[in-house]
This record gives C-alpha cells, sequence and structure tokens, in this order.
C-alpha cells in the first residue's frame, strides 16, 4: 500500500502494550492516524505520540462510538483484546474480544474499508496435549489446555473470517508470548518485576516468544503488502519457562528463581490464592487457569512469517537486556511505563 494522504488508519487498543509500538510506526512512516481510546485509558505508552494522534474516545464494544470512528477511515488496524485468567472477567473478556471484534468487521463492510489487520495470538490455534507442535494450520480443537482467553481470540477470528467471506480484505496475526518494555505492572513486563524483587518460583512449561517490535513491525507489513486470507504465527523462539526467567535475571543481575513448579505445586498454589480471594480479598497471584497454563509444552513453528518479504526476528537475548534496560531506567525514574527503542 503506497503511503497517501487520503489513507486514514483506525488503531484500536493504541495506548496498549502492542498498540503503542504499532503508533508508533504508523506515525515515523507518515500515514494518519485516528486512534480509539477508552475515557480512562491510560496515556503512558504514547505521551510522546499523543499530540500526533486524532483519538477518539469510545470503545469497541460501543458501536455508536465506533460509527464516529469509521468516518473516512480506509484502513483498520485491531489491536484492542483483554488477557484474564481470571473468571470474574469472562463476561467482560468475551465482550471486548469477540463482540468487539465483531463490530469491528461489521462496520469494515459498512464503510468500505480496503483492509483490516487483525491481532490475534497463538491461544487461538487449539491446544491440546495430543498436539504439541503447532502451526497456522493447526485447527481448532475442544481442549482443557483451552482457556477462557483462547476461546474468545478464536471466536475473535471467526468473526474476520466472516468478514472475509462476506468480501472483506483481511490479515492475522498470531503473536506468541510477547516481550518488551511496556506496563511494569500487568502482563509479561510484570515478570520483569518479579524477577528484580526475588522470585523464586519457576515453572516446567514452555512456550514461543516474541520481541513486542517484531510483532508491530509485522502488523505494518500485513497492512502494506498484498496479503489477504492468510493468518501468520509470530514466534521468534520457543523457550522454557526457566530458561526465560534466568535470562531475565541475568539481565537484572539478579539470582534466578530456584523452586521447580510441578503439577502438584501448581494445584496447591492455585487452591491457596483462590482461598484468600475469599476469605481476604486478596488479588490471586495465580488462578487456576494461569497456574495450568504455566506447565504447558508447546512448540510453535514460524516457517510462514520468515516468508514475508522484509522480515526477520530480532535475537530473543537481545530483546531480554534491552526490556531490562528499559525497566531498569523506569525503575529510577519512577515511570509506570515506557517503550524500547525502535
Amino acid at each position: 500500500m503506497n503511503l497517501d494522504t487520503k489513507h486514514t488508519i483506525l488503531l484500536t487498543g493504541a495506548t496498549g502494550f502492542l498498540g503503542a509500538y504499532v503508533l508508533e510506526r504508523l506515525l515515523k512512516k507518515g500515514y494518519r492516524v485516528r486512534a480509539l481510546r477508552r475515557k480512562d485509558s491510560p496515556l503512558d505508552m504514547v505521551v510522546d505520540l499523543n499530540g500526533q494522534v486524532e483519538w477518539i474516545e469510545g470503545d469497541v464494544t460501543d458501536v455508536v462510538s465506533l460509527e464516529d470512528a469509521f468516518q473516512g477511515i480506509t484502513h483498520v488496524l485491531h489491536c484492542a483484546a483483554m488477557v484474564s485468567f481470571h473468571p470474574r472477567d469472562a463476561l467482560r473478556m468475551n465482550q471486548i474480544n469477540t463482540t468487539g471484534t465483531g463490530n469491528i468487521v461489521n462496520l469494515s463492510l459498512e464503510y468500505g474499508v480496503k483492509k483490516l489487520v487483525h491481532v490475534s495470538s497463538i491461544a487461538s490455534l487449539g491446544r491440546s496435549k495430543e498436539r504439541t507442535t503447532l502451526n497456522e494450520d493447526s485447527l481448532w480443537v475442544q481442549s482443557p489446555s483451552n482457556t477462557r482467553y483462547a476461546v474468545s481470540k478464536y471466536l475473535s477470528e471467526q468473526e474476520v473470517w466472516r468478514g472475509h467471506a462476506e468480501g472483506l480484505s483481511v490479515a492475522i496475526a498470531n503473536p506468541a508470548v510477547i516481550l518488551g518494555a511496556g506496563f511494569w505492572h500487568a502482563g509479561t513486563c510484570k515478570l520483569f518485576r518479579q524477577v528484580d524483587q526475588g522470585l523464586r518460583f519457576w515453572s516446567i512449561g514452555r512456550s514461543g516468544f516474541v520481541d513486542v517490535r517484531d510483532v508491530a513491525d509485522f502488523l505494518l507489513l500485513l497492512l502494506e503488502q498484498d496479503i489477504n486470507g492468510e493468518r501468520y504465527v509470530l514466534s521468534a523462539q520457543n523457550y522454557t519457562f526457566k530458561e526465560l526467567f534466568g535470562d531475565i535475571a541475568l539481565a537484572l543481575g539478579r539470582k534466578p528463581p530456584s523452586v521447580k513448579v510441578t503439577p502438584m505445586l501448581a494445584e496447591v498454589a492455585w487452591r491457596v490464592e483462590w482461598l484468600k480471594e475469599k476469605l481476604l480479598g486478596a488479588e490471586p497471584v495465580v488462578t487456576k487457569e494461569s497456574a495450568r497454563s504455566s506447565l504447558n509444552q508447546f512448540l510453535y513453528e514460524n516457517d510462514k512469517s520468515l516468508q514475508v518479504p522484509g522480515f526477520q526476528y530480532r535475537n530473543l537475548a537481545d530483546t531480554i537486556r534491552e526490556t531490562a534496560s528499559a525497566y531498569q531506567y523506569a525503575k529510577q525514574n519512577g515511570l509506570k511505563a515506557n517503550r524500547m527503542n525502535p
């Protein structure tokens, strides 16, 4: 897609972890960007970009606000999503991830959007103990290994494929676990703070991991290149959690976690946290879903993504070192969130 002032890109999730990096890249390339944000969305990740964006206050679950956002839009990058492993969030997560995506698809069709790029997840591939190596051809299967989040992302993809069947040009990215600087109290960014504070436990699980900047770069390639009706697993490397925590500890100059979380210990842990929440109102450190997910051992293939012209993955060892450096800078300067250099 050649840069044209007639192209106005709608970005959802622009104030979030991934969305902030996508926004930075869109602006750097000179695109006109309209970004959707909720009234209470924190701007810590995009404070330096704030004045360069046309903000629309709204929500993907609010069709009225979306209709305002879609006026004059030619392309959509849909990054907005909710990730939670707590049962209390299941309904809201489904509303945002599934119903919200359906709204984006419907309005993209209604307003004649030229292309929709949707951010899904490796969770939507449908994981089971009988199939431990996954790629773009791995069809969804019902399995205890699928979390509520996984189900919501699978259903969100079905909304996108429905739009494609109705004539909408679409492309889907399925990122693995995303690493990088962001909000240090949430998601994978929180791991760096926990290791810095002396995290003792490591899980026997394994997953795919990818640099947030690689995901952002790939999304722009999907937006700009003549790619339609395709999905791509984005995973730079398969890592065990022991290796990951060890590398984070090394980058931060801390001792690596030393206590192995076995399946039995994981089951005890989430039950203790559940009881603490019920009796004391304490926020659980782990839930049943997060505890069990940390034991999963899946491998993710990235061959298809590497065939896209102009794309290659960063070395994850470098990603971890740069993220650790960004965390230490944020810690020294009292920042809740920050981005790494492009």
